[in-house]
């Protein structure tokens, strides 16, 4: 329909967001744009500082590396927010009016690990209980002594942060992109990566952790498996945790074990209601009734039922399609990143019923946002829109 480049040819990894007429996306530069959703035209562009070359970080995959988690809108204030990392490794929340762009909060997130150089923050925001809640891990390659962590910032920008660390001695990164998931009275549900593995004593990670909304441990899950997840890299920080209108939470990492815990007791190490060897996901998983949809990185996305408190794979996509998949219009859509190529698939089936080359690539973890007959998706060079979906 339209494939805006008005963003300088740059990268735009979080999901775009809708608001009103208007769609606002956030890249590598540290900028935020409000684009026509109708014409891709720009409405107002905003700067909020300098992003960190790759030259000067220690690690990693992104160059600048600017917003990269994908920004919250606050309809109450008419804001939106982003945080930004910009030069000498700070990490800036900023708060944008819709309207105009102008920027009306600015915070600086100190690192609750104290080592902001090796931060990155990936999640997407969230806005729940008068906070915006942003989660941090590594970078890519896991250098440096980081850990995982997130921090409440009330949205006026002003007064005390919450914060919480992953218990563990390095690493335990909380880099899920699809961000904490709110649950009921304000619990967040983060994934969790490796961690150090220098003790086996239990430190937290590779695991389901349930947050208060003053960021305090509340509940905690873990496969028994979690010391061997942490050895090989084959944790459940790759993915958000899925949570089901039964209560029930579906966690799909790297080692392609499928865990349903209960959000209410999430029973500790070795908790679980059921299991089942699925596939190793990477990036967002989306949910309908009973069934997740999960971005499955071998043989295709996977439609997983969990009616029954069972885990029980229904179909899986095309092989290729390793993004994260949306809901939508009587469809699952999925796209092939590498290759640009979006698929509309038969929810019932899985069955392709149309596919799209997109003319561009898109960020590894790309998710589309969707609005009567059109999907809206960031990629490498920009925000592209595609019309009748």
């Amino acid at each position: 329909d339209w494939n805006s480049d008005v963003c300088s040819s740059d990268l735009v990894d979080g999901q775009p967001l809708l608001v009103g007429s208007m769609v606002i996306a956030a890249t590598e530069n540290d900028s935020i744009y409000a684009l026509s959703a109708s014409t891709g035209q720009v409405i107002w562009r905003t700067h909020a500082g300098t992003p960190v070359p790759l030259t000067d970080l220690p690690c990693g995959n992104i160059d600048p590396l600017g917003i990269t988690g994908t920004p919250v809108y606050d309809a109450a204030n008419g804001l939106v927010y982003a945080v930004a990392e910009t030069a000498g490794y700070h990490h800036v929340l900023i708060g944008v009016s819709v309207t105009s762009g102008a920027i009306t909060v600015e915070r600086d997130i100190p690192a609750p690990d104290g080592q902001p150089r090796y931060d990155q923050q990936r999640p997407a925001l969230v806005l729940e209980d008068g906070r915006i809640y942003v989660a941090f891990g590594g970078l890519y390659g896991d250098c440096g002594p980081y850990r995982g962590s997130v921090v409440g910032v009330p949205v006026s920008g002003s007064g005390p942060l919450v914060s919480y660390l992953v218990p563990t001695a390095r690493e335990g990164a909380i880099w899920g992109t699809a961000g904490p998931v709110a649950g009921p009275g304000g619990t967040l549900f983060v994934s969790v990566g490796n961690g150090s593995v220098t003790s086996t004593s239990f430190d937290g990670t590779d695991s389901v952790t349930a947050l208060s909304p003053a960021l305090r441990q509340a509940g905690i899950f873990a496969p028994s498996s979690w010391y061997a997840d942490s050895q090989h890299d084959l944790d459940l920080g790759s993915t958000q945790p899925a949570l089901l209108a039964s209560g029930m939470l579906l966690a799909l990492g790297k080692s392609g074990t499928a865990y349903l815990v209960s959000s209410a007791h999430l029973g500790g190490v070795g908790g679980q209601l059921a299991q089942a060897s699925v596939c190793p996901a990477y990036g967002a998983a989306a949910v309908a009734g009973s069934i997740v949809y999960e971005p499955c990185e071998q043989g295709g996305m996977a439609a997983i039922s969990t009616a029954g408190n069972q885990i029980r794979v229904l179909w899986r996509g095309p092989a290729s399609a390793w993004g994260s998949p949306v809901v939508g219009g009587g469809a699952i859509w999925v796209a092939d990143w590498s290759a640009g190529t979006l698929y509309e698939l038969n929810p019932a089936t899985g069955a392709t019923r149309a596919s799209l080359s997109l003319g561009t690539t898109l960020p590894h973890f790309a998710s589309m946002s969707m609005a009567g007959s059109r999907a809206y998706l960031g990629t490498t060079q920009g925000v592209l829109s595609v019309g009748g979906v």
